[in-house]
């Protein structure tokens, strides 16, 4: 029986960057025998030409596209809308700004091909910043162990039907893919070896900004999700760690430790739970 893959890709003015992410996923490796895929573009609440540049972009062989206009901006809201329309046996979640390297999906498709819940993702790799800040930073960031060793999920993550089935709608909370990711136990993470691109925000401003948003978003789950704590696999790098990093890497350390101290600081606060740096 052919199995379907679906790919999800909520999207709001994602005119710059929508092109080049559909560029890469239709370049990927063919999927595996018996297997057939399509792809959704979510446009929700777009003011630009985001849906219309994604329907210029053909399909390769084996794969079908739709792209849904939501009137309603919202990527939660965009997720729901997705999730009732696909129909794959294997679902992936990618963000509009992510590249995709050309194993990826195939390693995907086949590792949560099985029965029971499985969730999976690759390997993030910072693409390239133009700021030395950011660079700085997202050089550090990538040797956290949670980043390096874990399954983090951010900007592509992936699971089976009987994985979604775990709830039902996506709740109204800031960090989706940490959700996601709390909803399977360690013994049900997947990390694949190939890669994926994720761009990280410019200059220290939206640093802070974004930084401060992901902390208040691990803590809506804690306070929300206290259940799905148990599945929090702790990769603490501790100070000797830290000083390992550090002495190899003695900017990107600096980096990282000045927006850690910034987003303590009041004159960061963001008024809005959605921080967007770009």
């Amino acid at each position: 029986m052919t199995q379907l893959v679906s790919v999800l890709i909520p999207a709001h003015n994602e005119a710059g960057y929508i092109a080049a992410c559909l560029d890469a996923l239709f370049a990927s490796d063919p999927l595996p025998n018996g297997m057939s895929g399509e792809v959704l573009v979510l446009a929700n609440g777009c003011t630009d030409n985001t849906a219309e540049i994604a329907r210029s972009i053909s399909p390769a062989a084996g794969w079908i596209m739709q792209v849904l206009e939501i009137a309603e901006g919202g990527k939660l809201n965009a997720l729901n809308t997705g999730d009732a329309t696909a129909k794959g046996d294997v679902l992936i979640y990618l963000d509009a700004d992510v590249v995709v390297e050309p194993a990826l999906i195939q390693q995907i498709a086949t590792a949560l091909a099985g029965d029971g819940p499985l969730y999976g993702s690759g390997r993030p790799v910072v693409a390239p910043a133009r700021t030395p800040l950011t660079r700085a930073y997202g050089r550090f960031w990538q040797k956290l162990p949670f980043v390096s060793q874990g399954v983090p999920g951010f900007g592509l993550f992936a699971m089976n039907r009987a994985g979604r089935l775990r709830w039902g709608n996506w709740p109204d909370i800031i960090s989706d893919d940490t959700f996601a990711r709390l909803s399977f136990s360690p013994s049900e993470r997947i990390s694949l070896p190939a890669r994926y691109h994720w761009p990280m925000v410019e200059g220290l401003e939206n640093l802070v900004r974004v930084r401060r948003r992901q902390n208040i978003g691990v803590c809506e789950i804690e306070e929300t999700f206290p259940q799905l704590l148990k599945n929090d696999e702790k990769m603490p790098v501790g100070v000797a760690g830290l000083l390992k990093l550090a002495g190899c890497d003695p900017l990107g350390f600096g980096a990282y430790a000045l927006v850690s101290l910034l987003v303590k600081t009041p004159m960061y606060s963001s008024r809005s739970r959605w921080a967007r740096g770009r």
